[in-house]
Formats: structure tokens, C-alpha cells, sequence
């Protein structure tokens, strides 16, 4: 087991997968500080979104960035933060990982019927079900040098959790510290 200590975690997939509400258990369940991606979208991307209007690279670029940033002022002190935030393509998280250098990502996936149910049940969130498709579009899942693991969410959280812990080999007890460059599939 590696240690969780000034470590860096990003919960990534498309919406209506999970992230909050596993990077929240996470969080809790480690100590960490949680950043939630959504929260540092401005009004113009909330409302785009609530549409059903995808945002541009150009768009997501300055979020990202500003997303980052929180979490490394977290990681500045010496705490460790887990981030809930889509990073669909390698460009983006290729944006997080230059803001923040070692990071580590749990990509949630999911069957489309499966997410689609969750977005239609959700109330009080810009981002719905008429972007669905769009986000399974631009996904681009981790690629091998890419370090993180692949879990699926057709499971309880709490399952979930342990599940990426078991295969991140992440507990707040231990004192070796290892990279796991390989990405991994639950």
C-alpha cells in the first residue's frame, strides 16, 4: 500500500457517471480536500451547458486551468485534494497534469442506459441528459503511459471507492510511495 499524503486524485468520465459523489466518499474517507471541477465553470459555460451546448476546447482551457490551481493551492500546503472533474480528452488532462505535475486518475465509465437514467433523475445541476452523447463522443479514455485506473460504476459507491483504493493500493496508513504508470481496468 502507498501512503495518501500530498497526493493528487482526479475523478474524470462523462457526466452523470459519478464523479462527485465519489470523489465526496474519497475524500471523507481519506481526508483529503475535495475540489469539485463544476463550481469553477462561469456563467456563460452554465448556461451553455444547460442548454445542451457543448463547451470548445477554447472554453474548457482557462477552467481547467483555474480548476488546477485550487487544487494545487491544497497540494502547496502539503494536503492532498481529490477533483472531481470530467478531463475527457488527453489534452485536458494533459492541462492538469502541467498545472499540477503528479496526478492520478480513477476514470469512471458506465452503460450509457445505465448514466442516462442517473442524468434524468438528477435535479439541480446545469449539466443534463442533452449532453450525454456529446461527452461519449469527445471521450478519450487513459491511454497505457497515462497514470490512473479504469473503474466501473455499476456498483454501489461505496463499492466503487474501494474498488479504485484497492487498485490505486492507496491507504492513508502506509509510508512507501511507488508510481503505478500502468492503467488498469476493474
Amino acid at each position: 500500500m502507498q501512503s495518501f499524503e500530498n497526493r493528487l486524485l482526479i475523478v474524470m468520465g462523462v457526466c452523470g457517471v459519478g464523479k462527485s459523489a465519489l470523489a465526496d466518499h474519497l475524500s471523507l474517507a481519506l481526508g483529503a480536500e475535495m475540489v469539485e471541477a463544476d463550481d469553477y465553470h462561469d456563467a456563460g459555460s452554465r448556461e451553455k451547458m444547460a442548454a445542451g451546448i457543448p463547451l470548445t476546447d477554447e472554453e474548457r482551457k482557462p477552467w481547467l486551468v483555474n480548476v488546477a490551481k485550487a487544487a494545487k493551492q491544497i497540494s502547496d500546503r502539503g494536503d492532498s485534494a481529490i477533483i472531481a472533474c470530467s478531463s475527457l480528452k488527453r489534452s485536458y488532462r494533459d492541462i492538469l497534469r502541467t498545472e499540477l505535475g503528479r496526478c492520478t486518475f480513477i476514470h469512471l465509465t458506465g452503460e450509457r442506459n445505465q448514466i442516462a437514467e442517473r442524468l434524468a433523475g438528477r435535479t439541480g445541476h446545469f449539466v443534463g441528459e442533452a449532453l450525454l452523447d456529446s461527452q461519449i463522443a469527445t471521450l478519450e479514455p487513459l491511454e497505457t503511459d497515462e497514470d490512473g485506473v479504469t473503474v466501473d460504476v455499476s456498483y454501489p459507491i461505496a463499492r466503487v471507492a474501494d474498488r479504485a483504493l484497492q487498485e490505486l493500493q492507496l491507504s492513508k496508513a502506509a509510508q512507501n510511495h511507488r508510481r503505478n504508470p500502468a492503467v488498469k481496468t476493474l
